[in-house]
């Protein structure tokens, strides 16, 4: 009589068709053992669905619910799995409280394929509705039936709690109106009490209402005037970033170098202008967050190579792996002022990039071999329109006002600055910045000089910006680099444009502010629905306030202000085109 293993081994062997007696004991253990893992794998999978804190479920796209976990059930206020399942045949009907939601999700679903973060509010068994958060995939079962896994977070109390806040916050404001209309109540009376100081403090009061009448007409003067110089700026400086790249006669590129060094110096002073006014009207605020140092100094690097290199200088710099917790931008303000100003001021040698790890914070430093700073003047280079008479750049002038943009910035952000320098050898500039929790080991890594390949060759771009000057600076700029280049003032030109001219980008530049009161950032998504492809974008702009920088953020836009500066924008393509 044959054993229990002899009926199971003949069993497998029939199935995948082994031959003879030896064949069969020679493949029977390893078909065990791999049966035996599947099985194990399947128990593991199962456990995980069935124990998940997260409700899972899979469903027909507009109707009965297939598969669900104990989470989702317990969520949704069903007393078992089977009640559950039966009770939901229509999703968008019985499972979400408000249908326009559905439709929604489902819109999101079958256009991208999968949704995340979606939140939307689900109707309980008891009636009452709960607030969810969603992660859901579209997929095909093997019979072509379009189906939903979802993954389902319940964030009721998240949002009760945001409720609460938000009643907490406007109780608090009523009770600081009513202290305040007290205070203002007992200031009424003590200006009757104290009749002889009643005129003094009038005229005060209207000398405080002017000056911050005053100061808010400069602040709106600044922040339209911004506009409107940048944009005829940023079509001039690509004109002349144009010409200085062409083989032009001797006298003339000394012209077109001479206009590139005064268009610098009126942006240099535009930008410190407005972030002094910005910085002392705090209306600057930070985003603290933990981020690499590695990134940011390579942006640096490949930012300054060419203009030191124009120069005859070295730039060297040491990455370092370590990661810091700062605001990126605000950060990356104050190396790019110290990189500039070492190359400004250095006729010969070289300019140094390196990180310093000082306890638990990292000091980042800018040496260079310029003509250094006297011992007794180091505390005047931190204050407004103050230039050293011994410290001034050859051909670029300023107008004293970087490090004292600098010195507000690392206040801000309560990071301190660090200055040595000796008269004749040079100067080391450096800014001392917490490291994050998260900190991993540090290692010092050799930069490698960033090299440019030339991806720019016949690559597609279109160019979307109101202003004609823009339009045509950037074509000939971007044609010059050997780009194929398609303008328009509109999303609608731009259609029509690429339409007529078989004509599909591989990179969108498009400026924010449209006219009519259009923006960029629809065009870029309605083009990228127009063409059905997911194209790289990158937005320009002369606004520079947060809320813009936020939303860029949050659609993964890069950005560039104008004046843009071609050294940057041919950079940030590059990158893109290695992405």
């Amino acid at each position: 009589m044959k054993k229990h293993s002899d009926n199971h081994e003949d069993a497998i062997t029939s199935l995948i068709g082994l031959g003879n007696h030896s064949t069969r004991k020679s493949y029977y253990p390893e078909l065990v053992s791999k049966l035996d893992e599947l099985e194990e794998e399947k128990n593991r999978y199962k456990w995980i669905f069935e124990n998940a804190l997260h409700g899972i479920f899979q469903s027909e796209l507009d109707g009965r619910i297939l598969s669900a976990n104990p989470a989702i059930v317990a969520i949704c206020g069903y007393p078992s799995l089977e009640s559950f399942t039966s009770s939901i045949t229509s999703i968008d009907q019985q499972l979400f409280c408000c249908p326009d939601d559905y439709k929604e999700f489902q819109r999101q679903l079958s256009t991208y394929g999968k949704v995340f973060g979606y939140e939307t509010m689900f109707l309980r068994r008891d009636g009452e509705c709960i607030n969810v958060s969603m992660n859901a995939l579209l997929k095909e079962m093997p019979d072509g039936t379009p189906v939903v896994e979802a993954f389902i977070q319940d964030i009721t109390e998240r949002k009760r709690t945001q409720d609460k806040l938000k009643q907490l916050n406007e109780e608090l404001e009523e009770r600081v109106e009513a202290r305040t209309a007290e205070l203002v109540s007992l200031n009424d009376k003590l200006w009757q009490e104290i009749s002889e100081r009643e005129q003094i403090q009038k005229e005060l009061k209207v000398a405080k209402e002017v000056a911050e009448h005053a100061n808010k007409s400069k602040d709106k003067y600044l922040a339209a005037a911004s506009h409107d110089l940048l944009q005829p700026m940023n079509a001039a400086r690509l004109l002349i970033a144009a010409l200085r790249e062409r083989e032009l006669q001797e006298q003339d590129s000394h012209l077109v170098e001479r206009v590139h060094l005064a268009l610098e110096n009126a942006e240099d002073l535009l930008t410190d202008l407005l972030d002094i006014s910005k910085l002392d009207q705090q209306a600057v605020k930070p985003d603290i967050n933990e981020f690499h140092l590695k990134q940011l100094l390579i942006s640096m690097a490949g930012e300054f190579q060419p203009v030191a290199e124009n120069k005859g200088l070295i730039l060297k710099s040491q990455l370092s792996s370590l990661t810091v917790k700062s605001d990126s931008r605000l950060l990356l303000r104050i190396i790019r002022n110290f990189i500039s100003n070492a190359i400004r001021y250095t006729e010969q040698g070289r300019v140094l990039i390196g990180c310093r790890r000082m306890g638990d914070k990292v000091r980042i430093e800018v040496w260079d071999t310029g003509a250094g700073i006297p011992e007794d003047k180091l505390g005047d280079i931190f204050k407004e329109f103050q230039q050293l008479e011994n410290h001034s750049a050859k051909d670029r002038q300023g107008v004293g006002l970087g490090l004292a943009i600098v010195e507000r910035i690392a206040n801000m952000l309560d990071h301190k600055l660090v200055v040595h320098s000796v008269e004749g050898k040079g100067s080391m500039f450096a800014v001392e910045v917490p490291m994050a929790q998260s900190l991993k080991q540090s290692r010092i890594i050799p930069c490698v000089e960033p090299q440019l390949p030339d991806l720019l060759n016949q690559l597609p771009v279109l160019v979307i910006d109101n202003e004609e000057n823009i339009r045509v600076s950037m074509q000939a700029l971007l044609s010059q680099w050997g780009c194929n280049v398609q303008i328009a003032a509109s999303e609608n030109e731009a259609q029509f444009v690429c339409a007529e001219a078989q004509f599909v980008p591989e990179v969108i530049l498009a400026d924010y502010h449209l006219d009519n009161d259009l923006l960029g950032t629809d065009a870029v998504m309605n083009l990228r629905e127009f063409f059905g492809l997911d194209i790289p974008a990158v937005v320009l702009t002369a606004d520079r306030s947060t809320e813009c920088r936020q939303l860029f953020r949050e659609l993964g836009l890069p950005v560039l202000n104008k004046p843009v500066k071609p050294g940057k924008l041919r950079a940030l393509l590059t990158h893109i085109l290695q992405l």
